[in-house]
C-alpha cells in the first residue's frame, strides 16, 4: 500500500465490541465507503477481559416490576457528574442494542417464557443486570465480528494510530504506522470513530489485558476535550492472569494472606482490622457485588479489604494472595453467626461446603475452569492479587450522538467519558453499543460525504512523523523501560490513593518528556523498539492530561469520592493501619458539592487546562406529540444537532 491511502467516508479504529458494532450499523444504514482499522485484531479489552459474571446493564425485561427509560436515565444521571442527555440515550438504546446482541447469538439467559431475567448489580436500584457468563464481552465481540465479516466490511489490520489530523478544528484523517512496513501512512476521511478503549497504558497495577493500550492521549491532543478524567474504578484482581476477582470469587469466602517477596513469612492480615471474625467474613462476602473500591466504604465497609491489600503490597512490599484451599482463620465457617445477607444467600445457593474451593466450584464452575485453563488450579494453589485499575469512567467528552467538539470525530466505548462518578455495573458494555448505534445514525443522516480534495495538513503530518521516526531510530532503545517506570509511578502516586505533593513532580516529568520526546526517547533498530517508543508518546499525552485533571481536582476540592482517596495536606500518605483510626481522617469524604458539575480538560502543547461546567439535565420529552414526531421521523429531522 502507498503512503497516502484511499479516501473514506468513515474510518472506525478498534475491533472490540463497540468498533465492530459501529461498522455493522453503518453498513446496514447504507454507508459502504468505510474502513475498519486496528493495531491488532485479537487484542483489546472486549475480547480479552471479563469477570466472575460479566454484566450487561439494560432496562428491565422481566417480571412485573415497574421500570422506564426515564427511571433508568435517572439512575445513570444520579451517579454524579453525569450528563442527562447521554444517560437518556443509553437508557433508550439499551433495549434495541441488547436485543440486537441476543439476535446475533450472544447467549443471554431467558426463563421458559422468554423473559431476560435480571439480577441486581452495584449502584442498581432494580434488577436490570444480566450476563452471558465470565466472557460476555468476548461473546459480544465474536458475534459482531462474524456479522461484520459476513457483510464484507473493508478491514485493515496492523496499523497503529499516531495522530488525528485536523485543520481549523475539522477532521482531515489519521496518520498510522504500518507495522509490517514500519512506515507512516496517511488515511483521509470525513468521519473518524475512535473505539480504542480506555487508557490501559497508564497503570502498572492493572487488570486491562496486556494487548490493550488505548489511544486517549492521541485523541485529546487533536483538540477533543476530556471530561471526568479523575473518575476510575479500581478493584482487587489477580495479576497472573489479569482478571477481576469479583462476584462468587469473593462470595465463596476465600482466605487472604501475604508473604515476603521470596514467599516466606506467610500470614493472614485481615483479622487484625475487623471487630470480629464474623464481621470479616461478612465484608469478604459483600466484596463480591460491591467489588469496585468505593471511598464511602473504606472506613467501615467492604472496601476496607482494598485498603488492606494495598497496604500489604504497595506500602509494606509484600505479595498478597487469595487462598481457596482453606477457610479464613483455618477453621470452620460459623454460619449461624454471619449476617442474614451472607448466610441466606449462601444457603439458598447451596454453598455451605467446607472449603472456599468447594463453595466456588458449586456456585460457579466456569470461574474455576477459567483459571485452570490459564495454568492456575485454585484447588491446589493460591492466587496472587493486587488493587488494580479496571475501568475509566471518564474519557473524551461527547454529546448525545457521541460527537466530540472536533467536527467529524466521534468517540465510543470506554474511550468516551459518558459515565459519572458512580455507575451501575455493566453500563459500560451498554454504553459502547448505544454509542455505536447513535453515531452511525448521525453519520448516515448528516455526514455522508467523502473528501473531495487532498489534505495538505495530512501530507505535512506525514512528513513530520517520518522525521520523528528517523530521530527515534537514531538512539538506543529506551521507550519500553520509560513506559514501565511511568506506569509504576502512576500506580503508586495517582491510582486509588492520590497525593498532590507526589502527583505534581510526576506531571512535570511527563511534560518535560513530551517537550523533548523525539530527541530524548530511543527506539533502536528493532521493530518492537519503535512500537514501544510510539506507544510511549500516547502514554505521555494521556498521563499529562490525567495528572492535570487529578491535580486540579485536588486543588479544587480535595475530597475523596468514587474510587479514589485524596490525601489531605496534613501529612504523608498514611500506612492505612485500620486499627489506628486517626489515619483515616487524613482523607476527607465527598460532600456532593461537585456532583452537579463536570470537570473538563483541554490539552495543548503548553499543558492541559481544566475548567468546570454544569451537567446537562435529563431531557424533558413531555411535549412530544405523536404526529409531530412521526413527521420529523419521516423527514429525517429527529437526528439533529444538540
Amino acid at each position: 500500500m502507498g503512503q497516502t491511502q484511499a479516501k473514506y467516508n468513515t474510518v472506525i479504529v478498534g475491533t472490540g465490541a463497540a468498533g465492530y458494532s459501529a461498522a455493522k450499523r453503518l453498513w446496514q444504514l447504507g454507508r459502504h465507503d468505510i474502513l475498519l482499522l486496528t493495531e491488532g485484531k485479537n487484542s483489546g479489552t472486549s475480547r480479552n477481559t471479563g469477570s466472575d459474571k460479566q454484566t450487561y446493564y439494560k432496562l428491565t425485561l422481566s417480571g412485573d416490576g415497574q421500570d422506564s427509560y426515564t427511571e433508568m436515565a435517572k439512575t445513570l444521571f444520579e451517579g454524579g457528574s453525569a450528563d442527562g442527555d447521554t444517560a437518556l440515550a443509553e437508557a433508550v438504546g439499551s433495549v434495541p442494542c441488547f436485543l440486537h446482541l441476543a439476535e446475533l447469538g450472544v447467549p443471554f439467559p431467558t426463563n421458559r417464557w422468554g423473559e431476560y431475567v435480571g439480577y441486581k448489580t452495584d449502584h442498581d436500584p432494580r434488577e436490570r443486570a444480566t450476563s452471558a457468563g465470565p466472557l460476555t464481552s468476548r461473546m459480544m465481540t465474536e458475534a459482531l465480528e462474524h456479522a461484520v465479516t459476513e457483510l464484507g466490511v473493508p478491514f485493515l489490520d496492523r496499523h497503529l494510530v499516531l495522530q488525528i489530523v485536523t485543520e481549523e478544528n475539522r477532521l482531515q484523517g489519521i496518520v498510522c504506522l504500518d507495522l509490517d512496513r514500519e512506515e507512516p501512512v496517511f488515511i483521509q476521511c470525513s468521519n473518524l470513530i475512535m473505539a480504542t478503549g480506555g487508557p490501559a497504558c497508564l497503570y502498572e497495577d492493572s487488570v486491562y489485558p496486556a494487548g490493550q493500550h488505548g489511544a486517549t492521549g492521541i485523541i485529546l491532543s487533536c483538540g477533543a476535550l476530556g471530561q471526568n478524567l479523575t473518575e476510575w474504578q479500581y478493584g482487587i484482581a489477580s495479576i497472573h492472569p489479569r482478571w477481576n476477582v469479583s462476584g462468587t470469587y469473593m462470595q465463596a469466602l476465600p482466605r487472604f494472606f501475604s508473604t515476603k517477596e521470596d514467599g516466606s513469612d506467610e500470614r493472614e492480615f485481615l483479622p487484625d482490622a475487623f471487630l470480629s471474625h464474623e464481621d470479616m467474613l461478612d465484608q469478604i462476602f459483600l466484596k463480591g457485588y460491591q467489588w469496585p473500591f468505593d471511598s464511602r466504604k473504606a472506613a467501615e465497609g467492604s472496601s476496607r479489604l482494598d485498603l488492606l491489600v494495598y497496604q500489604e503490597r504497595s506500602l509494606k512490599g509484600r505479595r498478597v494472595f487469595l487462598d481457596y484451599r482453606q477457610n479464613p482463620g483455618g477453621g470452620k465457617i460459623p454460619w449461624d453467626g454471619l449476617s442474614p445477607e451472607t448466610s441466606e444467600y449462601l444457603r439458598r445457593a447451596g454453598a455451605l461446603q467446607d472449603t472456599p474451593f468447594a463453595r466456588l466450584a458449586h456456585m460457579n464452575r466456569p470461574a474455576v475452569e477459567f483459571y485452570r485453563g490459564r495454568g492456575v488450579d485454585l484447588e491446589t494453589e493460591p492466587l496472587e492479587i493486587a488493587l488494580c485499575a479496571q475501568h475509566n469512567n471518564g474519557g473524551v467528552s461527547v454529546d448525545s450522538w457521541w460527537r466530540t467538539c472536533v467536527e467529524g470525530l466521534f468517540v465510543i466505548g470506554e474511550a468516551a467519558g459518558t459515565h459519572g462518578v458512580y455507575r451501575p455495573g455493566g453500563s459500560a458494555l451498554n454504553a459502547g453499543q448505544v454509542g455505536a448505534l447513535r453515531c452511525a445514525r448521525y453519520i448516515a443522516a448528516r455526514r455522508g460525504d467523502v473528501p473531495s480534495s487532498p489534505s495538505s495538513a495530512g501530507e505535512e503530518a506525514l512528513i513530520r512523523w517520518k522525521d520523528w521516526i528517523r530521530r527515534l531510530r537514531s538512539r538506543p532503545e529506551t521507550g519500553g523501560e520509560t513506559a514501565r517506570r511511568l506506569r509504576r509511578a502512576m500506580s503508586d502516586t495517582a491510582g486509588a490513593f492520590r497525593s498532590l505533593s507526589r502527583m505534581e513532580p510526576l506531571l512535570s516529568e511527563a511534560r518535560d518528556l513530551l517537550k523533548r520526546f523525539p530527541d530524548s526517547v530511543g527506539a533502536g533498530d528493532r521493530k518492537d523498539g519503535l512500537i514501544q517508543a510510539l506507544r510511549l508518546y500516547d502514554q505521555l499525552l494521556a498521563a499529562e492530561a490525567y495528572l492535570s485533571a487529578m491535580i486540579d481536582y485536588a486543588r479544587h476540592s480535595g475530597r475523596s469520592r468514587g474510587s479514589a482517596l485524596y490525601q489531605t495536606p496534613s501529612g504523608d500518605l498514611p500506612r492505612l493501619a485500620l486499627d489506628a483510626a486517626p489515619d483515616l481522617f487524613r482523607f476527607l469524604p465527598d460532600d456532593g458539592s461537585l456532583s452537579g458539575k463536570i470537570q473538563m480538560i483541554r490539552q495543548s502543547p503548553a499543558g492541559s487546562k481544566a475548567f468546570w461546567r454544569p451537567v446537562r439535565p435529563v431531557p424533558d420529552r413531555s411535549g412530544d406529540f405523536f404526529e409531530n414526531v412521526w413527521r420529523g421521523y419521516r423527514e429525517n429531522q429527529n437526528i439533529e444537532d444538540d
